[in-house]
């Protein structure tokens, strides 16, 4: 019972997530109007479903005018790209550092495990906030600051897991057979521990989408007009005593992202485990 629950919910995941991406990366093509688009004469249009709603606009409007289901859409389109993008950039530090520093141990490790514990004393909400607001608000710049402050998770796990392999004996036949440093380490151990990354990049981009949008929440984080969902939350938050729909629709989506994002996560544990176990 509990294996089946669990496969469903590796399911689930897997739907969510394949479904927003092919909507992210489709939205030019399905949205029904411009998301950018102003029409003050439909402000606050309620969605379909409730009295008052039209079927031009789906999910209804925002406070100025713009079609709520189009915005969401392209809000899908960002979320996905900081959420990607990041993954890449925290990953690219935090794998090299740990790598480097459980393969070589010693010193070495010393060094990358300091880097580790000073990038684990850093608030990074504070820091966050602190250089978003001194160097500007906008789309590069959150996902480089996200990118330079989520590694410390990929960097643990990459430099524990390199430790469990660095002495196994097929390490130790490609030094025999003359290979070379940089071939040892991105052809025998990179392949043999990514299945343990895919599962923090899971896991990271989850927590990068709800980092951007409590920056733009914030009025740090994307710049309007830009469809950020975060932005979405934070521009409705005036309306949602007699509008609560206007929150609750990108706070919704942002909800639903996250979640099949942590259960593809953990569907991945579980079956790459089970397979480098067998």
């Amino acid at each position: 019972m509990r294996f089946e629950f669990r496969k469903f919910a590796f399911g689930l995941g897997v739907v969510i997530v394949l479904g927003i991406a092919l909507v992210a990366v489709l939205a030019p093509w399905i949205t029904p109007a411009d998301p950018f688009a102003q029409n003050l004469e439909a402000r606050m249009i309620p969605p379909i479903w409730m009295e008052g709603g039209r079927a031009e606009n789906i999910l209804g409007s925002d406070q100025l005018g713009r079609d709520y289901f189009s915005r969401l859409i392209y809000g899908a389109r960002i979320s996905m790209l900081i959420g990607t993008l990041v993954v890449i950039c925290s990953g690219a530090i935090g794998i090299t550092l740990g790598v480097v520093g459980g393969f070589f141990g010693g010193r070495v490790d010393a060094v990358v495990m300091f880097i580790i514990t000073c990038r684990l004393s850093i608030p990074l909400i504070l820091v966050a906030l602190t250089v978003v607001s001194f160097v500007g608000s906008s789309l590069t710049v959150v996902v480089f600051t996200l990118g330079l402050l989520l590694w410390e998770r990929f960097a643990v796990v990459a430099r524990t897991t390199t430790m469990q392999v660095r002495t196994l004996d097929y390490i130790s036949a490609a030094w025999a057979a003359g290979c070379s440093l940089p071939h040892i380490l991105l052809r025998e151990v990179l392949p043999n521990i990514v299945h343990h990354l895919i599962v923090v990049a899971t896991l990271e981009m989850a927590l990068a989408i709800l980092l951007e949008a409590a920056l733009s929440f914030l009025g740090l984080g994307v710049p309007p007009p830009l469809p950020s969902w975060g932005l979405m939350i934070a521009e409705a938050k005036d309306y949602m005593y007699f509008s609560p729909w206007v929150i609750m629709v990108p706070g919704v989506a942002l909800f639903v992202l996250v979640l099949g994002i942590n259960l593809l996560g953990d569907g991945l544990r579980d079956r790459l485990g089970a397979a480098r176990d067998a």
